[in-house]
């Protein structure tokens, strides 16, 4: 038996893989390791450091959001990290997976190519559900509340 307080941890940690964004990590994880395995069985198993590295990435930003770890590591800014995280990651596999697909004749690199765009997409995706909840913490207003 778990006590009350690692139950209500535990609960708080899948809870939040059921928001929005957290099933869209979700899907960006199973979309990495689609594409780690299909370029892992290819000719050229040398792309998947791509997927790993957005593998791991995923997974550290979503144990730190779903537990609550953020709070406590205010010396990163992670709503811009995880912004930084989806563009740079979108751009990636997105050129890795058109070479791979342009130049590479075999089905798994093929098939790893095409779970590269969906995951560039997905990325994308991520990357502008992101970056308007940061833009609007930060701004602040050019006027004053009663408009003089």
């Amino acid at each position: 038996m778990e006590p009350s307080g690692a139950q209500s941890g535990t609960r708080a940690c899948l809870g939040y893989c059921r928001t929005h964004k957290g099933l869209v990590m979700l899907g960006e994880i199973a979309l990495c390791v689609l594409t780690l395995v299909c370029f892992g069985a290819s000719r050229s198993p040398g792309y998947s450091g791509l997927a790993v590295a957005q593998l791991v990435l995923a997974l550290l930003l979503l144990l730190l959001r779903g537990c609550g770890l953020q709070a406590r590591l205010r010396l990163v800014h992670w709503g811009w990290t995880d912004f930084i995280r989806c563009v740079v990651g979108s751009l990636l596999f997105l050129i890795t997976s058109l070479i791979v697909i342009i130049g590479h004749r075999d089905g798994a690199g093929t098939a790893g190519g095409v779970f590269g765009l969906l995951a560039g997409i997905l990325l994308g995706y991520d990357a502008y559900i992101t970056l308007p909840t940061r833009l609007s913490h930060s701004a602040t207003p050019a006027e004053s509340p009663d408009g003089a």
